[in-house]
């Protein structure tokens, strides 16, 4: 047979698909805007015939029927990398139906593949083209490792999703079935950045000199960095997420790629979100490469980057700096995602002028709490270890850690806490001996 006779015969309606799940089956699927919606908007039509199949994902965006509905308890567990607000949702009601995975992001895949081979991945890519080749798209975090590995690969297929470059092929022969969905591709829209976004942004856009090379998230903060970066020159990207204002920072000619020392005149990134615009600008588009996750966000790469800048967000910081970036207190918010392999890739930089840029508000809860603290709640997970940490940037200005005493280090996060909790800071500070 030829490439479109076999991808063909391998065309499969959602639920027959689906209907290969069997109990104790470990079920990955592809994350965030790669996420496989139609299948999975079906997996829990096999509730009532299986047990214990844990369904692996990142960034899960939508609340599906298979780990919302209290009857799927014991039949389906989310297992989360990241959570998002569908599987934050049933952990706050208690559904039972939703667990975390502890993980660095370039090694999710590796590490669950040394934990349990996986039984069926579900993903997406775009239509064959003429050669018999489909491609991921813009997403490519853990995905071609768990197809390489899954005992059944099913894939749909959207034709509305962007052609891209990189390692994001995959031959028809590869995939067991195919699922055509044509539906939007999940969008993201930029978020207006507030004015105390725009005073961290500036603060973050001083540290960033002209020719770096960046890596900046989704958000607020993130957006406010981007629009205060318009004045540098031949900035870089090397990033695990691909968004709307590095597409453009490059129409602007600040981001140029030309001063990289890994991958010159290359976008790198491993899985992209946005808006319509930015997907159709990345259809074949040869400036931008999807690499894999564990190669994108493996520290040793990124490290090999001229001028490395990472800049991530956080929930809180102590005063020995411990950054919390994924959990209030014990309860589990989000993730670890890439922000320890982006941190400690920056600051190991070759030429010794890359910088890790932690970012937060200097309060929550409405202006109640301080985001700077004595000590992180009881339960918190620690996302980045102190020893890693870099600078910390609120909109109150920047505290350079790196190297510093905890001595030196607690006075620097006080200068960057709000105003109104600065004297109280102070003692407790002194009480622990550390001013």
């Amino acid at each position: 047979m030829n490439h479109l006779e076999i991808y063909r015969s391998k065309l499969v309606a959602a639920d027959e698909a689906v209907s290969h799940i069997r109990s104790d089956y470990d079920v990955i699927v592809a994350m965030c805007a790669s996420e496989p919606q139609g299948c999975m908007s079906r997996f829990h039509i096999v509730g009532d015939r299986v047990e214990n199949v844990r369904v692996f994902s990142c960034l899960t965006l939508k609340p599906y029927d298979f780990y919302m509905m209290p009857e799927m308890k014991g039949r389906f567990e989310l297992a989360s990398w990241f959570h998002a607000p569908g599987s934050r949702e049933s952990l706050k009601k208690g559904i039972g139906t939703v667990t975390y995975v502890p993980n660095m992001l370039h090694r999710a895949a590796s590490d669950r593949i040394h934990a349990h081979r996986p039984d069926i991945f579900f993903g997406t890519c775009t239509p064959p083209d003429r050669h018999g080749f489909v491609s991921l798209s813009i997403g490519l975090t853990y995905e071609k490792d768990i197809i390489e590995a899954a005992r059944l690969v099913v894939l749909e297929v959207n034709p509305r999703l962007p052609r891209t470059y990189g390692d994001t092929q995959v031959h028809v022969s590869q995939v067991d079935f195919f699922v055509e969905n044509d539906q939007e591709v999940p969008a993201l829209p930029s978020p207006d950045p507030s004015p105390t976004d725009h005073a961290i942004g500036a603060y973050i856009a001083d540290l960033v000199a002209d020719g770096s090379t960046i890596q900046l998230g989704i958000g607020g903060i993130p957006n406010a960095a981007a629009l205060a970066l318009r004045g540098k020159k031949d900035l870089g990207v090397h990033t695990e997420m691909f968004v709307d204002s590095m597409m453009e920072l490059y129409e602007m000619g600040v981001i140029t790629n030309a001063r990289k020392a890994l991958k010159p005149g290359k976008f790198i990134a491993t899985f992209a979100m946005g808006s319509r615009k930015m997907y159709d600008w990345l259809d074949d588009n040869v400036t931008v490469e999807f690499e894999r996750g564990k190669w994108v966000n493996n520290p040793a790469v990124i490290a090999q980057n001229s001028q490395m800048v990472s800049v991530n967000n956080c929930i809180s910081v102590d005063f020995t700096g411990q950054v919390a970036s994924e959990s209030i207190g014990a309860s589990q918010y989000s993730g670890t995602g890439g922000q320890s392999d982006t941190a400690e890739g920056a600051v190991a930089g070759f030429d010794g002028l890359g910088k890790s840029i932690i970012a937060c508000y200097s309060t929550a809860k409405g202006g109640t709490v301080s985001t700077i603290v004595p000590m992180l709640p009881e339960g918190a997970a620690v996302t980045l270890h102190r020893s890693l940490v870099d600078h910390v940037v609120t909109e109150h200005g920047v505290a350079r850690l790196r190297g510093k005493t905890v001595r030196e280090r607690a006075q620097e996060l006080i200068s960057v806490a709000h105003p109104d909790f600065r004297a109280e800071l102070t003692l407790k500070a002194r009480a622990m001996g550390y001013i």
